[in-house]
């Protein structure tokens, strides 16, 4: 089991994307949006100059580092929230995972058979993928940079992380579960619904510091 993946929403899209790739050292993989009434990607080199000269209106930006996935999405709040955490299982975790949801009436929904997202009923969604050879080959990076600790600011860090354990099937150690080699904590001090990225800590043969946002 592996968290590889988190979805931030935030009005600060451009200084969000412009941390990961100058402080963290992150690639961006594409931008996702429209001009007009086409669908459009823009990839890394183009400026937001030119995008904004053409009218693009975006829909969300996507960045990777080894086996991190981040993608960023226009939203209503300054500080980034979390809409939801991606992870990688094994079939039978995937089943286990699948059946507690449904055994829980917790919402379970699939998007065009290459993704299942499952709300947790505590602000915020978990996207769960079984065996994938796209998965293996980001997970292989694990060993060059790797999320070794998210930490999420919220209002009920005991509600939040017992939410995130029950579907996983993991215990519960000081408001925080561990996941494969992440560790997600719950602190207090944030906000209600979706929890706040407090901050990071990545690890690999070439790590980054540990980075609170606004750092």
């Amino acid at each position: 089991m592996h968290l590889f993946h988190y979805h931030l929403v935030s009005s600060e899209v451009r200084d969000l994307e412009a941390r990961y790739v100058g402080k963290l050292g992150f690639d961006l993989v594409a931008r996702y949006g429209r001009i007009g009434d086409e669908n459009v990607s823009a990839e890394a080199g183009t400026g937001w100059a030119e995008l904004d000269r053409d009218g693009f209106k975006l829909r969300l930006c996507e960045l990777e580092r080894g086996a991190v996935n981040v993608v960023v999405q226009p939203g209503h709040w300054r500080l980034p929230r979390v809409d939801h955490l991606g992870l990688a299982l094994d079939e039978d975790d995937f089943q286990s995972v699948l059946t507690r949801a449904t055994a829980w009436n917790l919402p379970v929904q699939e998007r065009g058979g290459r993704r299942t997202f499952i709300s947790t009923n505590a602000g915020y969604r978990l996207e769960v993928h079984p065996p994938r050879d796209w998965l293996y080959d980001l997970l292989d990076a694990g060993e060059e940079f790797r999320i070794a600790e998210l930490r999420l600011a919220t209002d009920e860090p005991e509600a939040k992380t017992s939410a995130l354990a029950d579907v996983l099937g993991l215990p519960v150690e000081d408001d925080a579960v561990e996941i494969g080699d992440t560790v997600v904590r719950f602190v207090p001090g944030g906000p209600e619904g979706r929890p706040q990225l407090e901050g990071e800590r990545f690890a690999g043969r070439q790590p980054t510091p540990d980075r609170r946002i606004g750092a």
